[in-house]
C-alpha cells in the first residue's frame, strides 16, 4: 500500500469524549473532545485536533511519550512540578516532553491541533 497525504480539511472523524480522571481533576470536570485524524501502523505517531472546556487536572506523561500541540483558539496554561507555567494562545505551540509531570489547565475554551509520538520502549 502507498502512503498518502492525510489532509484534515477532508476528513470528519468520528468525535471521541472524555472528561479527566477523577483523581486528577483540580478544578471543574471538563469536557475533553478528539478528533483524531491520524495514526501510524504501529500507534506511535498520532495527529488530530482537541478541544476542551475550562478546569484543570494533573497530567504526567510517560518516559516515552512527546505532545507537539499548536493553540487554534482558546487559551491554556501548563505548570511543571516546580510551578514554572508555559502559557500558550491562538498561533502559539508548545511541546510536553517525556517524562513531564504538572498541570494542564483551560483557561479560555481551547481547541488545538497536535501531534503525539509515543515510542515503543
Amino acid at each position: 500500500m502507498t502512503p498518502t497525504i492525510t489532509e484534515f480539511r477532508l476528513q470528519s472523524p468520528a468525535p471521541e469524549y472524555d472528561h479527566p480522571r477523577e483523581e486528577r481533576r483540580l478544578d471543574g470536570n471538563p469536557q475533553r473532545t478528539t478528533w483524531n485524524h491520524y495514526s501510524n501502523a504501529s500507534g506511535e505517531v498520532s495527529a488530530g485536533v482537541w478541544a476542551c472546556e475550562r478546569g484543570s487536572w494533573r497530567i504526567a506523561f510517560g518516559p516515552h511519550k512527546d505532545e507537539y500541540f499548536y493553540v487554534l483558539e482558546g487559551r491554556c496554561r501548563v505548570i511543571d512540578e516546580q510551578g514554572k507555567a508555559a502559557e500558550a494562545g491562538p498561533g502559539d505551540a508548545l511541546v510536553i516532553p517525556a517524562g513531564f509531570r504538572g498541570v494542564f489547565e483551560v483557561v479560555e475554551p481551547v481547541r488545538k491541533h497536535y501531534v503525539i509520538i509515543d515510542r515503543k520502549a
